[in-house]
This record gives C-alpha cells, structure tokens and sequence, in this order.
C-alpha cells in the first residue's frame, strides 16, 4: 500500500479528512520496517523449499526440531502480522492524501479483489510450479487475508476512527473465546466436508479443508483476527499526521504495553492461546515452549508477542541510520506486492535448480506444498537455506529497486495495484 502523502485541501467535500499535519513525502521508517519483514518473509519461504526437513514437520514441533530451525522460523512470524497492520496504516495513508471516504472505500474494495485474484493465480503458480488446478485450486494464504480483510475494511471508513479501533481491538481480544467452536472439515477423497455454515466459520476462524464445487481448498489464514489486525492498522495510521516526538512516545509505550502484556498472559496460561506452554527438558527448549503460539488462526497472544515490537521498530526505525542496508531495507519496503510476486522465483526456483545440480530428489518441488512427500535425501541443511536466502535476497534486490524507481517516476493508477 503506497505510503506518500500529498495534502490537498478538504474544503470543498466533508468527507475528505486529511490528518492535521500530514507528512509530504513517503514515510521511510514504516516501509524500512515493512522491508525488514520482506526480508524475513523470503527466509520463511527459503526454508520450506531448500531444507530437508521442511515437509516432514513443523520447525515449531518441539519434540523433532532443533533450537536454530525454531528460531528460524519463530523470528518470521513477525511478518504477516506486520503486513496486515501496515496494509491497515497505508490505507489510511490514502484516505489521508485527500481521497474522499468513497473514494478510498472504492479502492479497498477493487485493490482487495486484485489481491484475490492473485492469491489464485500468480501466487498459486509461484508456490507450486504447476498449472493444474483439478485436484488442489490453491490456498486461503496470506495474500488472501490481506484481500479480504481490506474489502471488509471499506464497510467501516466511514465510521470514527476510534470505533474502528474499538471493533479491531474487540476482534483481537475477544475471538479466542470461540475457540471451542468447531466444526469437521474435509479429511480427504471419500468424505464429506462442511456444510455451508461450517465452511464459513472455517473461512473466518479455524483453519483446514474445505470443498467449494467439490474441489478441496485449504483455509490457512482465517480472515476473523487478520480483519481485527487491519482495522487496528488503519487507526494505526492517524498518527502519523503527529510530531514525531509524540508519534515515537506512543509506539513505544503501545509497544512496551503489548510486550509486557505477552508475557503476563502467557505466563500465567488460563487464556489466549490454544495451546499452552509448559516445562521441557531444558530452560531453552521451555523457552521455546513459552514462545511457541498459535499463528493459524493468530491467538491473542501470537498478536501481541508479533506486534508489540512491530511498534517498537516503527518507533526504532524513525532513527534508525540509513547506511546501505538501511536503503536496501527502505527499497524492499516501497514495493511489497511487487516483491512477494517475484520471490517466488528464487525461493521455489534456487531450491529446484540446487536440487537438480546436487543430484537429489526433487518431485516434491513440484504441485502444492505437502501435495508429494519428498523421497529420501531431498533437501539440504540450515545453513544451505541460509545461503540460498541470501542469494535470492541478491537476485530481488535489483527487481524492486527499478520498480521502486517506477513508482517514484510515474503516478499511473495501475501503480496502486502493484
């Protein structure tokens, strides 16, 4: 979502209610900090490519798992909510260049229907090199949240920002509560999925399969907490019409708060995630125990251990040097949906060439993720994924730096939409 604003005046319509000192030129530290989670985000995607264990068990599976492929995977799930809650603070950031509610309403609207388009499309090409959609059409991921949530975001511009973070708040708050709402979803060929009811509590809070005209689709992200994410994002957004001074003041403090917040809940274990923490063997692996929350859908406290230093960068990054990574970081961040389009390539693409060159199996790479188990000896170690993550870091790099140069250059409105 672009971030730069261009003030006009609001005389003329009531709708159009720009902050009270609306920055005049992108916004760096909230697409330096959106870059930062790119960067992480191809990791993630490295990893479920590239290393021998990814389609064997999770790297959060306590018992299989290995302290540094925990926190390879654990310092990612920084990412989709940071995507989600920008995603939110840019549109605001819209609104606020003196487009009128309708107007950013109709843009939510039509940029999230693009998203959906893409999720099922490029996306779903880039994630399994393969064209065939007969058996498994693709996944509810997080291109799809970010989609859906901000068409559901247009029915609410309209309406004070402070009720718009109410609601937000309520949402990440309260819908841990149902967690003992569920239905049966689809198990496989031979049996019955939801009814229409319970494919529509799946699309909004519990993961899994469901049919939709008898052809399985796998619900990754429930789009009822990420809705609740955006909504805070978008009231996220107001402050930066603030003096920074100020502005860093309250990103710290929310930042601290949510923090301190994940800890004490998490702690005590009587609520916010399904899954509670308990003593392990070592203190590193019930370390690991206490960090190891639900992401699908996202707990309570996934949300606040995730955003409370989502909001401490922010208010970092504002003073953060911008030496040669610092711009790197800033570039990535000016063009995110152009960058998630392209990374699949070195991700999905590095790990099947590598494959090939090294001899080793490699049919897995091909169809959906966990569609074809990987024969023995496929895969590679932690530090080969690493490596293969730098190089595509490396590969990207120019890509998005000439589309970033695109964007600066050129206000085609088809520009938004990528």
């Amino acid at each position: 979502m672009a971030t730069t604003l261009a003030p006009r005046s609001a005389a003329d319509d009531p709708e159009r209610v720009p902050p009270a000192a609306p920055p005049r030129r992108r916004i760096d530290a909230v697409d330096l900090v959106r870059g930062l989670v790119i960067v992480l985000m191809l990791l993630d995607h490295t990893r479920e490519y590239v290393h021998r264990d990814a389609a064997l068990f999770q790297p959060t599976d306590l018992p299989r798992t290995t302290v540094a492929l925990f926190f390879t995977r654990w310092v990612t799930h920084l990412c989709a909510p940071v995507f989600v809650l920008l995603a939110g603070t840019g549109a605001a950031l819209y609104g606020a260049r003196g487009h009128s509610k309708g107007e950013l309403a109709r843009f939510l609207v039509t940029r999230g229907l693009w998203l959906v388009v893409l999720e099922f499309t490029l996306v779903r090409f880039g994630m399994a090199f393969d064209l065939d959609y007969r058996g498994y059409p693709g996944m509810l991921e997080v291109i799809w949240a970010l989609g859906a949530s901000m068409i559901l975001l247009a029915a609410f511009v309209r309406l004070p920002t402070a009720a718009i973070a109410a609601v937000g708040a309520a949402i990440v708050l309260l819908h841990n509560l149902t967690d003992g709402w569920t239905v049966l979803g689809w198990r496989g060929p031979g049996t019955a999925g939801p009814d229409a009811l319970g494919a529509v509590w799946m699309v909004l809070h519990q993961p899994g399969f469901i049919t939709v005209l008898g052809v399985p689709l796998l619900v990754a992200y429930p789009l009822l907490p990420w809705l609740g994410v955006m909504l805070l994002g978008y009231a996220l957004g107001t402050v930066y019409g603030w003096e920074p001074p100020r502005r860093r003041r309250l990103l710290v403090r929310l930042g601290l708060a949510l923090s301190v917040a994940f800890v004490a809940l998490r702690a005590v274990n009587l609520y916010g995630d399904r899954a509670p923490w308990s003593a392990q063997p070592s203190a590193a692996f019930t370390l690991l125990s206490f960090l190891n929350t639900t992401k699908y859908p996202p707990s309570l406290l996934f949300l606040l251990m995730t955003l409370g230093p989502a909001l401490l960068l922010l208010a970092w990054a504002e003073r953060a040097p911008r030496g040669a990574l610092g711009r790197a970081l800033v570039t990535f961040g000016r063009v995110p949906l152009f960058f998630f389009l392209v990374q699949w390539l070195p991700a999905h693409g590095l790990a099947l060439l590598l494959a090939r060159l090294a001899g080793k199996p490699a049919a897995h790479l091909f169809g959906m993720p966990g569609a074809t188990p990987p024969a023995p000896g496929a895969g590679f170690g932690l530090a080969t994924t690493y490596g293969v993550w730098l190089l595509g870091l490396a590969l990207c790099y120019p890509l998005c730096r000439w589309y970033a140069g695109v964007k600066q250059r050129r206000t085609d409105w088809w520009l938004s939409y990528l």
